[in-house]
């Protein structure tokens, strides 16, 4: 008895429970004139295949499967483990969350991901480790740094590359005169996603602390995945016009820059998948691109995304001490800071770097265990 069995006169190869179809196979065979042996990258381009791939024999050969094509004898061996990892043949989820995220309230403030800069830094399994809670949760914490201007960029390059904007390499986060960005005051933020206005944004954040005797200024951050979530369940027709409908940001906060965009303000692949919040009442424009009828549903559905994310249960709160620092993945997780008196004083640092560096960093470390 086998389980592999050629189908619909040679389109398809079942194998297992799995079914593939022969153009697939094709496409990503294995072999080194279809995929360079050293780099991975393709040596074919879909105009290279044959119109109407067949396989003409199919058989096993110890822990893989060994596929004849009809049109021309080529032979390509898969082994059943990389067919398993990326078999398209099975039933497809209703949740819109990603499959490596994990979505948290209050209750993770007992078991907020941490780890200490050195051991970063020396301990490829604890870096390891800690990428993997900035992917699953979307934030993490850093404690034992410098607390020295520029002591934020020892934690990007443990993955990646500071993205520079308008704002510089980094910015800085304190008490100013005539302020460019409400976030160099003493007033209290609401949970937001940075740079809403830009396309692409800025996909991590990196906050550090340099001094902070200010009576106040604590910290919060809250799953912006988990708040829509929980409005898909209580109303779905609101979460389906947030991301049916896009959202206006714009900034114009200093002299030759006018950012702006059109987005929803929940972000959904073509499959439904959660990909994005941007979240920001700052740098919200007029909607404009909201049918007339659908308006008020709109303003329902997204004044209540603001309650969620402005409930106590949701959010995480702590008070960085100089040495500490946290990230965020800035698609997902919204950060806020309490007000804080003119007594004291709070210096923060702030830099922006993308998720590719982080997501590369962690799948090479991944695939040397």
């Amino acid at each position: 008895m086998t389980d592999i069995q050629i189908m619909d006169e040679g389109r398809a190869l079942r194998v297992g429970e799995s079914r593939f179809h022969a153009i697939w196979l094709r496409d990503n065979a294995l072999d080194p004139e279809t995929r360079d042996p050293g780099n991975g990258q393709k040596r074919i381009t879909l105009n290279d295949l044959p119109d109407d791939p067949r396989l003409s024999a199919a058989e096993a050969a110890g822990d893989a499967v060994l596929c004849t094509f009809a049109e021309d004898g080529k032979t390509v061996r898969f082994p059943r483990k990389w067919l398993d990892a990326h078999t398209y043949d099975r039933a497809r989820s209703e949740t819109v969350l990603p499959q490596t995220a994990e979505i948290w309230d209050a209750a993770l403030s007992e078991t907020v991901p941490v780890c200490a800069l050195g051991t970063l830094q020396s301990d490829r399994a604890a870096l390891r480790d800690w990428l993997a809670a900035v992917r699953r949760f979307g934030f993490a914490k850093v404690t034992g740094l410098r607390a020295q201007s520029g002591a934020l960029f020892d934690i990007v390059d443990l993955f990646g590359y500071v993205r520079e904007t308008n704002y510089g390499r980094h910015f800085e986060v304190r008490t100013e005169v005539n302020p460019v960005n409400l976030a160099y005051t003493g007033l209290g933020l609401q949970a937001h996603t940075d740079n809403p206005y830009r396309d692409p944004v800025p996909t991590l954040q990196i906050l550090a602390c340099i001094e902070n005797s200010a009576s106040g200024g604590d910290s919060m951050v809250v799953d912006g995945f988990a708040a829509a979530l929980r409005l898909r369940q209580e109303d779905p027709e609101g979460f389906s016009l947030l991301a049916r409908y896009p959202a206006r940001f714009d900034y114009a906060g200093e002299a030759g820059v006018r950012l702006q965009t059109r987005k929803p303000m929940i972000g959904l692949s073509p499959d439904g998948m959660l990909e994005e919040v941007r979240f920001n009442a700052r740098s919200s424009a007029p909607l404009v691109d909201v049918p007339y009828d659908a308006m008020p549903g709109y303003y329902r559905a997204a004044r209540r995304y603001a309650q969620i994310v402005d409930d106590p249960d949701q959010q995480v709160a702590f008070k960085l001490a100089p040495g500490e620092a946290f990230i965020v993945d800035n698609r997902r997780v919204l950060h806020a800071r309490r007000g804080y008196s003119g007594e004291g004083s709070r210096w923060l640092q702030g830099c922006y770097a993308d998720r590719d560096g982080l997501y590369s960093t962690l799948a090479a470390l991944e695939s040397q265990t």
